[in-house]
């Protein structure tokens, strides 16, 4: 949600993010794009599989594949990064593969290590990131291929719907081209380490490069893991003049390029959640 104003303040509420509301269950495996290839070529009673759902950061992958793996915790985090890991990422995430873990199903056997399934997910990546439409939809925008996922991953963490992707996208094209600060609720959540449902001023004064709200442009890497969706978004916005929104309530997704709206807006948010 974005809540700009002029005049501070005493406290904001805003709605928690998609990710946040995240439960993984048998049943969201629908919501995860399939990837059939087997890892390491075992028969298909040999392997068991791992969910990683859009919108999930690094740090809840690397504790699934511990979980799954049967390691001690923290292994998949340092093996992330281990010199011999070799993960294929751009150039500009200097190592760092928040953004490229793709969300997907992942089959994984025995002798299955951290390293192999953080290869297959970001080799993945490269695949669904790489094809002409979104390098030639990067490039209409005059961004690179992972800004573009930067902005999927706000996409991913902020839109209530899929309906609403298109329309958060444009707001976060729209601020970027007017040169304003996104003020994104799900960037700060992102440097707090957290998903929640209260973003205060005080949080909004956090000293961080992914603190929206005290810099402007895009925040240095993504913050999540987002899917093919989210990714159309962001190299196809829906056409909109919105630099606003917030979720009413659930299915209820208000936009608006007026700030007295978007007060208006959140006043009616707030009511609304008090009454729940």
């Amino acid at each position: 949600m974005i809540n700009e104003s002029p005049h501070p303040e005493p406290r904001r509420r805003t709605r928690l993010t998609r990710r946040g509301r995240l439960v993984l269950m048998a049943s969201t495996l629908a919501a995860a794009t399939a990837v059939a290839v087997p890892l390491l070529g075992e028969t298909p009673a040999d392997t068991k599989t791992l969910l990683i759902p859009e919108g999930w950061r690094a740090s809840q992958v690397y504790t699934a594949v511990d979980q799954a793996l049967d390691l001690p915790e923290g292994t998949t985090r340092e093996a992330a990064t281990a010199d011999g890991t070799a993960l294929r990422l751009p150039d500009a995430a200097k190592g760092n593969p928040e953004g490229f873990l793709f969300p997907a199903t992942y089959p994984f056997a025995a002798d299955t290590t951290p390293q192999d399934l953080l290869g297959y997910m970001a080799r993945t990546a490269g695949k669904r990131f790489g094809t002409d439409r979104i390098t030639a939809g990067a490039q209409r925008h005059g961004l690179s291929t992972y800004e573009t996922v930067t902005i999927a991953s706000i996409v991913q963490a902020e839109a209530d719907t899929a309906e609403d992707m298109g329309k958060v996208a444009r707001v976060v094209h729209n601020r970027l081209a007017r040169d304003m600060p996104l003020q994104m609720d799900s960037t700060i959540n992102y440097a707090l380490g957290r998903s929640t449902l209260d973003t205060t001023h005080q949080d909004t004064r956090t000293d961080s490069p992914y603190n929206t709200y005290a810099r402007k442009g895009l925040p240095p890497t993504p913050i999540d893991n987002p899917g093919e969706q989210a990714m159309k978004a962001a190299v196809t916005p829906t056409p909109g003049d919105w630099l606003y929104f917030v979720t009413v309530k659930p299915g209820d997704t208000r936009f608006t390029a007026s700030y007295e709206e978007q007060r208006r807006n959140v006043e009616e948010f707030n009511r609304h959640r008090k009454g729940a």
